[in-house]
Formats: C-alpha cells, structure tokens, sequence
C-alpha cells in the first residue's frame, strides 16, 4: 500500500482516497469511519498537525501531510486553534504510531475518532503531492471502512457532483454565533496559558465570555496612557485562538463579533481597531457582505489589521480582486520578503485564494511578497491606517519574524 493508484482494493486496505479525476488512492484508515468530501491539498509543516487539524480556515478540506511522522507526538488540549477540528480528513505516509512526548494526553487515532475526522495512512504523500502541483487541489471522497468494503464507483460519483470551494461562503458555517469577549494569553512552557480557555459556544466553537477568566497581566510598555487599553474587535471569519492571544499579549482589549455582524453592531462597543481574521471559502462570496461593512470602517480612518482571509477581505473593499491559486499555499516554511527593508520572514501559510496584486488601487502599496512565485502577501494603505498580510504571524513558525505585526497595530491605536 505504499504507492497505490488504483480502481482495486489491495488487501488489507480500510482507507481509500477517490479524486474527481478518477485516481483511486488506496491505504489503512485510522480515526473515524465514514466518508467526506472536499478539496485536497498539502501541508509541507513538519510540526503542528493537531492545529492544522483544527484551524477554521481548513473547513471544506481534506490535508496531505507531507512530512511522514504525524501522529507521533500525540495530542492535547492545548495545541488546538478552535474547539473542534474544520479539516475534514488527513492523509499521511506512516502509520499512526504509539505518541513519544510528555505533553501528549491522547493517542492521535483516538483524538480523529472522537472528533470524527476521517485518516489514511500508508499513502506515498509526496506522490499525491505532485499530482496537486502538476493538475491542482482536486475535490475528492476521503473514506474508511474497518471491513473494507467500499463502493467506489458511488464515492467518485460524489466527488465529481461537489461543487468545489470556488464561489462557497464557508465562514458562516465557522463564526461565532454570538459576541463574546477574549483574555487568554500566549502559552509558556510549564505554566501553560495566562487564563484558562472560556466556555465554548456558538456554531464556530467560539467561546461564549471571557469575562469572568483570570486577567493576564500585559506589558505595560504596550499600554496607551492612563494605562487604558486599546480596545478591538475582531471579525470572526474562522478565527485562530493564537491570533487573539498574540493580541492580548500587546495589550488589547479585545471582543469578537460574527463574520455577519452590521457596522452598526461593531460600532455598538466603541472599538479603536478593527481586526480582519483568517477563514475558509472563496473570499469573493464571503465579500458579499463583508465588504460593505469594512467599506463603513475604512470611512472612520480608524486602525485596520487583516491576516490571510481578512487580508483578501480588505483588499476586496478597496477595489483589488481574488483568485484562485493552482495549488494553494500550505505549510511553516514559506519565505517572504518584506519590500520597506529587504528582509525575508519564514511564515506559516495557508491559503488557496490570493489577492491580485496587479488590481490593487494607487494607495495601497505592496508590503510583502512571497519568494516562491511571487504573489503578493502583504499591502497597507498609504491614506489611512490599515494594512494586512497573507501570512499567520500568529503561528511563529520563524518564530518571531512577523510578531511586529501586532506591535505595529497596536502602536497605531495609541
């Protein structure tokens, strides 16, 4: 089962992988049974998988891992970014082994079985890796069956008929369903976070308050005078805990609103900032009616800060348009370079859609761009404080290239 492409199962096999295209990818499943359909792509990371596993903006997707050894360090209930898994299924090369680290307090298989998330291994991960370079992300069934019993003619015919991300709204399906407030900081060996994990709640697995967890205590360096802190919020498009966290650690006040909410209601708690989070889904749909409400801030001259789908939502509202991408941009190793110094920051990426750098306006000058093909990762405006990345410098893959990023909103908001 170590390279198998093919329309006959080997024995043994209780995994398999049907594209649309009609390649059958055969291998040992693990986690839950079933069957899920999505798009395909691949993670170059060699570390994280459990927060892959749970970002938002992987909703609709099923992940390749490049890097064989996933599993091998466990899980916890610590390394997640949302309260449930979004990634659909994962495909790996080895298989699932016993976890080795003092952190981990759950086996990988059974974490994917109680959250219900379908895994393959066995698969040559860095041949389905080529195949998406050369043809791109294929929509495709993830399936595992413990007797190994598979109608595959049905599983590809599902595959064909789904309809693909291009033109889906997938961040009403990840936001929060009701406003609640954020302050739990950054994590430290030995101690953890500086305030435990509030109440989940809300159809994106947002917490309900954060109101009532021990406060953390901020750099007062980074606090505005009278010692008041800047207060934001953040739109939840399938926002990522570490992003809020990295914004308590500069001092903000922050709360955080449905991707739907109304200028009206942002505006209801008097915010200095407005943040632009990550998220899954063609940013043009999303645009729809996320658009016109940053149209209205961008009005108030107030700060602005966008990280990946918030950095395509942004650019929308000023005028630029989105693409797809052939193959996407996935991993914790892709290097960017900051065009103001020349510097090259090792980000951590994940994004099949980009911002189309030759339609953005006159005041919006390119700030970053990646060194693998070019596109554009970062612009601000030159009338107004706003500005945003394709990035996640919340992910500290570098691992602390990019954290100026929140300095730099938050000095704005002094």
């Amino acid at each position: 089962m170590a390279d198998p492409i093919s329309s006959r199962a080997p024995s043994g096999a209780t995994g398999v992988l049907v594209l649309a295209s009609g390649e059958v990818i055969w291998g040992k499943g693990f986690g839950a049974e079933g069957q899920a359909v999505g798009e395909v792509c691949f993670n170059t990371a060699m570390t994280g998988y459990q927060e892959v596993m749970t970002d938002p903006s992987y909703a609709g997707q099923i992940i390749n891992f490049t890097f064989p050894h996933i599993g091998n360090v466990g899980t916890n209930p610590e390394d997640v970014e949302a309260l449930n898994p979004h990634a659909l299924g994962a495909i790996v090369r080895q298989d699932v082994t016993d976890p080795s680290n003092f952190r981990s307090t759950q086996h990988f298989d059974a974490w994917m079985k109680a959250n219900g998330r379908i895994g393959i291994s066995g698969v040559d991960t860095r041949a389905l890796t080529r195949l998406i370079r050369v043809a791109g992300a294929p929509n495709a069934v993830i399936a595992h069956s413990a007797s190994g019993d598979f109608d595959v003619p049905a599983l590809l015919a599902r595959a064909k008929a789904w309809a693909g991300l291009e033109g889906m709204d997938l961040a009403k399906d990840v936001t929060t369903l009701q406003t609640y407030g954020w302050d739990q900081g950054l994590w430290k060996l030995g101690s953890g976070y500086t305030s435990p994990l509030p109440q989940a709640g809300g159809a994106g697995g947002g917490p309900l308050n954060a109101s009532t967890a021990e406060q953390p205590t901020p750099n007062p360096s980074r606090l505005r005078e009278g010692n008041k802190k800047p207060r934001v919020v953040a739109i939840d498009y399938g926002i990522k805990h570490n992003i809020l966290r990295n914004l308590v650690d500069v001092g903000c006040d922050v709360t955080i609103v449905s991707a739907t909410a109304t200028f009206e209601e942002i505006m209801a708690h008097a915010p200095d900032g407005l943040f632009l989070s990550n998220g899954p889904g063609d940013p043009a749909a999303t645009g729809v009616y996320a658009v016109p409400v940053i149209k209205q801030w961008l009005d108030t001259k107030k700060p602005l800060f966008g990280i990946c789908l918030g950095h395509q939502m942004l650019g929308l509202a000023v005028g630029a348009k989105t693409e797809k991408m052939h193959q996407g941009h996935r991993g914790a190793n892709h290097p960017v370079k900051r065009l103001s110094d020349g510097a090259v920051e090792i980000t951590s990426m994940n994004h099949g859609f980009a911002v189309d750098a030759d339609t953005l306006p006159a005041n919006a000058k390119a700030t970053h761009i990646s060194l693998f093909d070019g596109s554009n990762c970062g612009f601000e405006l030159a009338d107004q404080p706003a500005f945003s990345v394709q990035y996640h410098p919340e992910a500290s893959p570098g691992p602390q290239d990019s954290h100026y990023l929140f300095e730099k909103f938050a000095g704005m908001m002094a």
